[in-house]
């Protein structure tokens, strides 16, 4: 039989918890934090970025908007510029045929005169002679 002293040697303790802190420990955890840290500072930024985006996008809209009627403006301007013109090639086209008749008149006239001083030229004769 075991003597008291081997009975002592025989029981085991069992094991007491310890808290403790080593450095593996210390890093994970500061590596978590920062983490952590970084992802919500980076979270914040993508959230601020797309808000002035948005603002951005809604200020160069009203840009376009404001470029495209006057776009508009200009091309309806252009149209009247185009019809302007086009009534003036007609106008001018129309003068030169109003020129042309009355230069067809006035030859016509100017034969029907002579015609006329012909004729009463014949009957002045006629009249002195008879």
């Amino acid at each position: 039989m075991p003597g008291p002293t081997e009975d002592k040697q025989m029981q085991m303790k069992t094991p007491q918890w310890q808290w403790t802190w080593n450095l593996n420990t210390l890093v994970i955890l500061f590596g978590f934090a920062t983490g952590l840290a970084a992802w919500g500072a980076t979270w914040e930024r993508v959230n601020t970025g797309q808000k002035e985006n948005s603002i951005k996008i809604e200020r160069l809209d009203t840009r376009m908007t404001s470029v495209e009627m006057i776009s508009r403006q200009l091309d309806n301007h252009e149209l009247r510029i185009a019809n302007v013109e086009r009534r003036a090639t007609e106008a001018a086209d129309a003068m030169r045929t109003v020129e042309a008749a009355i230069n067809s008149l006035a030859s016509d006239i100017r034969v029907t005169r002579e015609i006329v001083q012909r004729i009463e030229q014949a009957q002045a004769t006629r009249g002195q002679g008879g």
